[in-house]
């Protein structure tokens, strides 16, 4: 992996100054029991098992306005409901329409202890829908994206297994699964839209929630994969676009034990194709017009499976998606 000098050079200053990093830090290289602990809820086999649901023929591809959809977003609100996530206004699901067809964002909220009127909010999301059957081809979406909603659920788990360890964190998160990413990103267009409109309200505290209260947008799309885009990186790697933003808290994190992925800030080493894909693929182009938004996409990157029927839950790494989420939940907890 080839860094540029200014990222070389912060990780042999961190690999040095890492003794020095307070006891009670979440990015304390050797962490707390309870963060160790919280790890114990995703194991490789529950990945497996949502992933094998989300491409079920049940879910019929997962296409926009389809039965199979709709199945997927009533397996993703229980899932968030067992997490222990809570709805807004009561509901999980903030339909929308777009082609014709009915969309439906699945959205739970985890509360931060920062209920202030200055709360600042994360949103970390992950689309579920995918092309569905296409003149009576099936297109299963493993990768893209059943991978980044088991990714998302599991983040929300081991917050909710922190809570019950008695830790919180000061900011609130706003996990959603967007629909319609294959109808031109409509659903991160809905909630880009509720949030400058205010239509949205804290579950707790009965605040409106705007776009200048989102401090971080965190988008996982593509995870499961290890064929990595470049020939340097190993095969447990893991891409963050963010314009280079919170790139050192993410190497600091990838020093807890049992980590160690190949790290990797761009996109097959070309500035150009990484700007491109940062700011015109995925849901996360939307915030990058708020300048006061932090804007981060991990994924493993593009394959030859992407967007095919090839796409199967047979093609995914469990192991490395295992790792890639458990690094990305440490990541989080020294943002939160």
């Amino acid at each position: 992996m080839n860094l540029p000098r200014k990222i070389t050079v912060f990780l042999l200053w961190t690999g040095f100054m890492a003794i020095f990093i307070p006891e009670g830090s979440a990015q304390n290289r050797n962490p707390k029991p309870m963060l160790r602990n919280a790890e114990t809820v995703v194991t490789e086999e529950r990945l497996r098992s949502g992933v094998e649901f989300l491409c079920d023929s049940l879910c019929q591809g997962r296409g926009i306005g389809t039965p199979g959809n709709v199945e997927a977003g009533f397996w993703i609100a229980r899932r968030m409901e067992q997490a222990g996530l809570m709805p807004f206004g009561g509901k999980w699901s903030q339909s929308f329409r777009v082609d014709g067809l009915a969309g439906h964002n699945i959205i739970g909220f985890y509360p931060g202890e920062n209920s202030g009127p200055d709360a600042k909010y994360i949103i970390i999301a992950a689309h579920y829908d995918n092309f569905g059957v296409i003149k009576d081809n099936w297109y299963p979406g493993a990768d893209s994206n059943a991978s980044g909603v088991v990714a998302l659920l599991s983040l929300a788990d081991m917050l909710e297994r922190m809570k019950d360890l008695g830790r919180r964190f000061g900011k609130s998160v706003i996990f959603v699964a967007f629909d319609g990413t294959v109808r031109n990103n409509a659903g991160a267009k809905k909630l880009v839209s509720q949030l400058n409109l205010g239509n949205l309200k804290d579950p707790v505290t009965g605040k409106y929630i705007y776009m200048k209260d989102i401090e971080t947008m965190v988008n996982l799309d593509i995870l499961g994969s290890s064929n990595p885009p470049s020939k340097s990186l190993r095969e447990d790697y893991l891409l963050m676009l963010s314009g280079r933003q919170l790139v050192s808290q993410l190497i600091t994190a990838n020093y807890n034990p049992g980590l160690g992925l190949d790290l990797c800030f761009d996109y097959f080493g070309s500035a150009d194709f990484t700007r491109a894909f940062y700011r015109h693929i995925g849901d996360q182009k939307f915030f990058l017009d708020y300048p006061s938004i932090r804007t981060v996409l991990f994924t493993s990157g593009i394959t030859m499976n992407t967007n095919r029927q090839t796409d199967t839950t047979e093609t995914l790494d469990y192991p490395v998606l295992r790792r890639r989420i458990l690094l990305i939940y440490y990541w989080l907890c020294s943002i939160l």
